[in-house]
């Protein structure tokens, strides 16, 4: 049992009526808590919303909010160590193992709904509506992440850039302006790296978005714009997977955003493309 619901657990008998059915309904059905909301939970725990914050507030933790981000980053650690090196110790066949990476993603895109402020990704969706050029950079697993939003944003008509070459971004951004988008995507916040080239295009007035962990990361702390990512895997790991699926998830949410708020204005290059691929087919 994660140490939260072993706090709800030995301090049941100190809360009030309400905010013991709350405990209740949380310790049989801690999987549901992190994608509902207070209206949700009040209504299946049989209590007020109001019962829910001093709920919270009883055993610790400030907001509901917070509560649902702890809970989720202490479920993914109980059930989505897949990448942990302890999944070395024990054998499974390859189609359990299938079935185990199905479960680990689908539960870490799930889990992106307790970390993402709407606010902050509406913010996002505009910036780069209205952006004149977009900087994509993550390196290791987040380069995937990177390069998928390059080649996305390329198809609706932004002059993008994903280069892998550190030195090389480093040259480009001096020619950043504040019409300039810099999409800085790091799961732990802290790689060097990509906090270098963040700050470096701020000084140059280009907006940062930020697609990146809560959780002790410095580029949440510095960055424009804030997209957070749920906690669903160690720093050290076997290799990003569940992490990957939640950057993955943003940048695809970025895209049909901006392309939704573009409408059909953009179909047209679209189909010419298309037409031009089947044309080159041999």
């Amino acid at each position: 049992m994660s140490s939260i619901l072993t706090r709800i657990k030995e301090n049941l008998h100190t809360l009030s009526e309400a905010e013991k059915k709350m405990g209740i309904y949380v310790l049989e059905n801690p999987k549901l808590i992190p994608n509902m909301t207070t209206k949700d939970l009040s209504r299946k725990a049989g209590t007020s919303e109001s019962s829910i914050v001093r709920f919270c507030k009883s055993i610790g933790i400030e907001s509901f909010k917070t509560f649902k981000l702890e809970l989720a980053k202490e479920l993914a650690k109980e059930d989505l160590n897949l990448t942990d090196f302890n999944f070395l110790q024990k054998k499974s066949e390859p189609y359990d193992i299938f079935q185990q990476v199905s479960f680990v993603n689908k539960s870490a895109i799930e889990a992106i709904t307790t970390s993402l402020e709407r606010k902050e990704f509406e913010k996002a969706v505009d910036k780069i509506l209205h952006a004149d050029k977009l900087v994509f950079y993550g390196v290791g697993g987040s380069a995937t992440a990177a390069l998928d939003g390059f080649y996305k944003f390329t198809k609706l008509g932004y002059p993008s850039t994903a280069h892998q070459d550190f030195h090389f971004l480093l040259s480009s951004i001096p020619y950043l302006n504040k019409n300039d988008v810099v999409i800085a995507i790091s799961m732990s916040g802290k790689t060097k790296d990509v906090l270098e080239l963040s700050r470096f295009a701020q000084k140059e007035g280009a907006t940062v978005i930020a697609i990146t962990n809560l959780d002790k990361s410095p580029l949440y702390k510095e960055a424009d714009i804030r997209l957070c990512t749920p906690v669903v895997e160690q720093d050290y790991r076997i290799g990003s997977i569940p992490s990957r699926m939640t950057q993955l998830t943003i940048i695809d949410a970025l895209y049909l955003s901006v392309l939704n708020k573009k409408g059909e204005n953009v179909l047209s290059r679209y189909h010419e493309a298309r037409n031009e691929v089947i044309r080159l087919r041999r």
